[in-house]
């Protein structure tokens, strides 16, 4: 079954290590295969990796595009146990994208990462009204 993917005009995704973007209208797209996609909404650039969480996020994202994800999982692992040990209440979030990961859900994961993020958006204002 084919991924529909639709384009705002100027929208980009990344299709595999390609990156595309449309041109001045709406387009549809079918695309078939297992090539790593990411909508432009979805993709976090290493300027707005500005927290800890965004840069798991970043990681899990370089995984998901990698040929051979492993490559980051060290740095992966240390940005989370930093995390973990800064916010020990992350851990359910951080255990809901590790599951991803082990049954190899590298798009869900980065779902899971989304919610992380917004969690830590919580705490970090929580840390500013106070």
């Amino acid at each position: 079954m084919a991924l529909k993917v639709e384009l705002k005009p100027g929208e980009r995704f990344i299709l595999g290590d390609s990156v595309i973007t449309n041109d001045d209208q709406r387009t549809r797209l079918f695309i078939e295969g297992d090539a790593p996609i990411l909508r432009e909404k979805d993709i976090l650039r290493l300027d707005d990796a500005d927290t800890p969480c965004k840069k798991i996020y970043l990681m899990l994202q370089m995984m998901y595009l990698a040929s051979d994800p492993t490559q980051h999982h060290d740095l992966y692992f240390s940005l989370v146990r930093d995390v973990l040990e800064a916010a020990p209440s992350t851990s359910a979030h951080v255990d809901s994208i590790n599951n991803k990961i082990l049954t190899g859900e590298m798009y869900k994961a980065l779902k899971e990462a989304r919610k992380l993020i917004e969690y830590e958006r919580e705490l970090l204002g929580h840390v500013k009204t106070t």
